[in-house]
């Protein structure tokens, strides 16, 4: 369970159960899916603003209580990472993982899957390896800032000579491979937005 959803995930699940619903009830009044009520529950997703108000009408409580538990349950970052390759992916994720123990931290191979992930997740930080496959990790940095203009986005590339059309997105910053603890920390103090969270 992602440590940033248990206070939303936790108060959902005791609100439903006072009201003697089952996941599928509540699903049914929401007008979703009961594998979605199950998602906001085991802390893997947040319902979004829409979704919040039809909970609070279907619990019988305060909108602004469950907008307040889902702002308590955001205090960790949304992380991802987009890299073509599942050896390197793999590993640059257990180095975002130890530099960020606290933030929610997603690994994608396909862009597509990462713009679905942050259509629905606030990202507020983007590390894309440029060439990810046939795509670009350029263009995937545009479609970010579109979604969110506060994202984030470091590039990581063992192409040195990517910098330069890297610095003319509107990245944050630039490391190449293989990624380091170090090199992280460094580039979390330079970030336009800065985080909030421990251990980076």
């Amino acid at each position: 369970m992602r440590k940033m959803n248990v206070i939303f995930a936790d108060n959902l699940r005791r609100l439903r159960e006072e009201r003697g619903l089952s996941q599928k009830q509540l699903g049914n009044q929401m007008f979703v899916n009961h594998s979605t009520v199950a998602r906001w529950e085991n802390g893997s997703r947040l319902p979004d603003a829409a979704m919040v108000l039809r909970l609070a009408k279907c619990l019988g409580v305060d909108a602004n209580m469950l907008f307040q538990l889902a702002a308590q349950s955001e205090e960790s970052p949304n992380v991802i990472m987009v890299d073509d390759s599942k050896v390197i992916l793999a590993d640059s994720l257990a180095v975002l993982e130890e530099v960020m123990p606290d933030a929610a931290i997603t690994g994608f191979i396909w862009p597509k899957e990462a713009i679905e992930y942050a259509r629905t997740n606030r990202v507020e930080l983007a590390v894309l390896d440029i060439e990810i496959g046939n795509s670009s990790g350029l263009e995937l940095c545009h479609t970010l800032h579109e979604i969110n203009p506060t994202t984030n986005v470091i590039f990581l590339t063992a192409y040195a000579d990517y910098s330069l059309d890297a610095w003319q997105t509107e990245a944050g910053g630039f490391l190449l491979k293989p990624l380091t603890a170090e090199a992280v920390r460094d580039q979390l103090k330079r970030l336009r937005y800065p985080l909030s969270m421990g251990g980076a």
